[in-house]
């Protein structure tokens, strides 16, 4: 095997070198909510769980090529398969446990897993969605044995750093999630950024403690955290989700010395009352993105460490990241720092021309030197078209707007894509459309963000019914209807009926102009309040 090119190989070398130290950690809260043990785990007893499923997944024929679903939340079993499956050469496909059943069937027959392991109480409607996919995989919960693989058996391979590693899927704007082929070194490099990105955000060598809420299904989480702590030998805490009110209690039980955030986070902790327990902890930076431009040096004040804010994107990775970790960082400016000598940008207008002074343009990243993609994710599956798009002219367009200010850093400013981003979650407005225009009362719907004072943004959702008398009744029902089709960050949040939506000439929703008729509707109190409803469906 190759020296450490590998997310099972940059593993195995930590934990040989660890031995015994802490590698995951399980508070007790998190432990009565998954039904696991509560504890330390240490790197010499995840390696050696992990090589057991290695040798068990090689009986069974798996190897390069194949892909395994893993809808397992932040338990210890997901890193266990993932790195016993790196080992193989197999990439795992993480799936978002909100999402529900024409989601999950998009999924298994776009990405064409092999198997997938999942929560025991979700599998028989994992196996429905295979089946209606026309994809019969075994689906099998972690305390089953390892099934053959769905078709035939494929050679096992150490991989190298061009080796997939995992399939993440993304919300864009173009309906259905797209895709993200990530390779190995997508991740070893988060690890290599993280461990010398130093400043404020110093990391210390078999000392450093992170506590993260933020779910393994999405690459912060999955290739930034757990990455970084296994390339300087630190110990993970993983929570099955932020809780306000045990947050401090978690991160001091933790002995974390740093944490990850989103900006809804702050938010909700700084409305708590003060308390003499604010600064009881060990915590020396926060790492994460959206603060509240007004609460960043407020919470920074009562809880004595720096939020240090960054931006990336799955698409970016680590290879095109940028944060705030040196001084100074203008507080309270949506300031995210400015590039690093191996990241270069561009800000350009709609025409693609590089804008004036601190002009907002959209912002454009690459990896500097020979390899403008390295770091970057290799593709979007079986979608060129959308690759050689967002890549077009060399550069990898975001779709974010951004300003410069004259000491070049950057400073966030909306999104150009058609994105409503929910307490961290993207969400594509047309995936949302297609759904609710299955819908028997609706004859068409068009969705756009809204703010939110908690979470960012919401779903408002602007409906033509499809008969006259539509009220609030019809509202309640059609959110009910979207929370059994569609994961629940998804459904509206706001629902208002109207006569006519904008439209181009061509037909299609006019989006600047839904955006006007949002906050105009909205500002006449014309919306019906559904926020209530949105639940995690149990």
């Amino acid at each position: 095997m190759t020296d450490a090119t590998t997310v099972y190989s940059r593993f195995r070398d930590t934990a040989l070198r660890r031995g015994e130290g802490p590698f995951l950690n399980v508070l007790p809260e998190t432990a009565d909510i998954y039904g696991i043990a509560a504890g330390e785990i240490s790197y010499r007893a995840m390696l050696g769980r992990v090589d057991r499923r290695r040798d068990e997944f090689a009986s069974r024929g798996y190897g390069l090529g194949h892909r395994v679903g893993l809808l397992l939340q932040n338990r210890p079993a997901f890193i266990e398969l993932w790195f016993a499956l790196n080992a193989l050469g197999v990439s795992v496909v993480p799936i978002n446990p909100d999402l529900r059943l024409s989601e999950l069937e998009y999924i298994i027959a776009h990405s064409e897993m092999s198997a997938a392991f999942v929560l025991a109480d979700r599998r028989a409607e994992v196996e429905t969605a295979a089946r209606q996919a026309g994809r019969r995989i075994p689906v099998v919960t972690e305390a089953d044995a390892a099934p053959a693989p769905f078709g035939r058996v494929k050679p096992a391979s150490d991989g190298d750093a061009a080796t997939e590693c995992a399939l993440l899927y993304t919300s864009g704007t173009t309906g259905q999630p797209k895709g993200c082929v990530l390779t190995n070194l997508y991740f070893t490099y988060s690890g290599d950024w993280y461990r010398d990105l130093g400043g404020l955000a110093e990391l210390t060598a078999d000392e450093a403690r992170m506590i993260t809420p933020l779910p393994m299904f999405h690459m912060n989480a999955m290739a930034v955290s757990l990455l970084a702590m296994i390339s300087v030998g630190g110990c993970l805490t993983m929570l099955d989700r932020f809780h306000p009110r045990s947050w401090w209690q978690s991160v001091k039980q933790s002995r974390a010395t740093c944490l990850h955030y989103l900006g809804v986070m702050p938010s909700m902790l700084m409305s708590a009352p003060a308390s003499d327990e604010d600064r009881a902890h060990n915590v020396r930076f926060g790492f994460g993105a959206g603060v509240d431009k007004l609460l960043h040096a407020p919470f920074e004040a009562r809880f004595g460490f720096p939020l240090i804010e960054a931006w990336a994107m799955t698409e970016t990775g680590s290879g095109g990241v940028i944060a705030a970790n040196a001084e100074p960082r203008k507080i309270g400016t949506s300031c995210f720092g400015r590039p690093s000598a191996a990241v270069e940008v561009r800000i350009v207008d709609d025409a693609g021309q590089d804008v004036d002074g601190d002009a907002p343009g959209e912002l454009l990243v690459r990896h500097a030197g020979t390899d403008p993609r390295f770091g970057f994710f290799r593709e979007y599956l079986k979608n060129p078209e959308a690759t050689a798009d967002v890549w077009q002219g060399g550069w990898l367009h975001t779709g974010d707007i951004v300003s410069r200010d004259a000491d070049g850093d950057l400073h966030f400013v909306d999104r150009k894509k058609n994105v409503i981003r929910r307490s961290g979650e993207n969400i594509a407005a047309v995936e949302v459309e297609s759904v609710l225009n299955r819908h028997p009362a609706i004859k068409q719907a068009a969705v756009a963000a809204t703010p939110d004072q908690v979470r960012g943004d919401e779903v408002a959702a602007v409906i033509i019914p499809a008969q006259a008398g539509a009220d609030r009744a019809l509202a309640e029902e059609i959110v009910r209807w979207s929370l059994e089709q569609m994961a629940y960050y998804k459904a509206p949040g706001w629902i208002t009926f109207a006569e006519r939506l904008p439209l181009t000439a061509t037909e299609k929703i006019q989006r600047a102009g839904l955006k006007d008729v949002v906050a105009r509707l909205m500002g006449e109190g014309a919306f019906y309040d559904l926020r209530e409803m949105k639940k995690r469906q149990v």
